[in-house]
């Protein structure tokens, strides 16, 4: 497949959990970037000779200006390498964007949107869109799945949104280590297991899935035994890259 990329600018790195890099940029061609909440661009680079690319949901909702992503490092990883290298002002290829895990002109509902890790992103970049809805009668789940609370991403706009506007709620679960003083908004076990204590719904409810494979096939399972139809359930896989 013969991509059509475009240069990318580093303007920005921040390590925001002690795995979890996050990397904003700005095209370098002086173009704006369009794209829709929830979708991805790829990342194009040469590994001994030959194009790979990997992709990364976008966490910044869309402005036409800079946009950030997250990466969690992976063991070998040639993207890893890669990310964790650049500086400010460095350039890279970028496609995209890519996608169609965005929110759609559904009728008033309650979305329950579950993530494990950096699967969180797409919904960071959809609050502007979310808060709109609450205003025209949808409620929201927002669930994460990581280990630990310090691996939280993007914990403290979730948090803020949350406390901000009625009707929205966020679930912080934990698979490894629950704090001692847990606050209101963590749960201790697996975020697949608390979509299903919310007791979804065809009649009311869309949920949306976004991350580690095991937690999307089991939820899809729970929620295919409920009845689900399809046109309600909208998830996306991050799948291991082999290096």
């Amino acid at each position: 497949m013969a991509w059509k990329t475009f240069p990318l600018t580093v303007v920005r790195t921040d390590m925001i959990t002690p795995t979890a890099l996050s990397l904003t940029f700005e095209r370098s061609d002086g173009e704006p970037f369009e794209y829709k909440a929830g979708q991805f661009i790829n990342v194009h680079f040469d590994a001994d000779g030959q194009p790979v690319h990997r992709s990364y949901s976008i966490a910044t909702p869309p402005d036409g200006g800079v946009f950030e992503i997250a990466m969690s490092p992976v063991k070998g990883g040639l993207a890893t390498k890669l990310l964790s290298g650049l500086k400010v002002g460095d350039v890279i290829d970028a496609s995209g964007p890519y996608g169609r895990f965005v929110l759609r002109d559904d009728d008033p509902c309650r979305y329950i949107l579950a993530a494990t890790g950096t699967g969180v992103t797409p919904y960071r970049a959809m609050l502007p869109a979310l808060e709109k809805l609450l205003t025209e009668g949808f409620t929201i789940d927002i669930l994460l799945g990581i280990w630990r609370r310090e691996e939280a991403l993007y914990a403290e706009d979730f948090i803020r949104f949350c406390d901000e506007h009625a009707g929205a709620v966020f679930h912080a679960c934990y698979s490894r280590e629950m704090p001692d003083e847990p606050q209101e908004h963590e749960r201790e076990g697996y975020v697949q297991l608390h979509v299903a204590a919310l007791d979804p719904r065809p009649e009311t409810d869309i949920v949306y899935l976004c991350g580690n494979p095991n937690m999307i096939d089991e939820a899809m399972e729970m929620l295919k035994a409920r009845e689900f139809p399809t046109r309600q359930l909208r998830r996306e896989k991050y799948l291991p890259a082999r290096v």
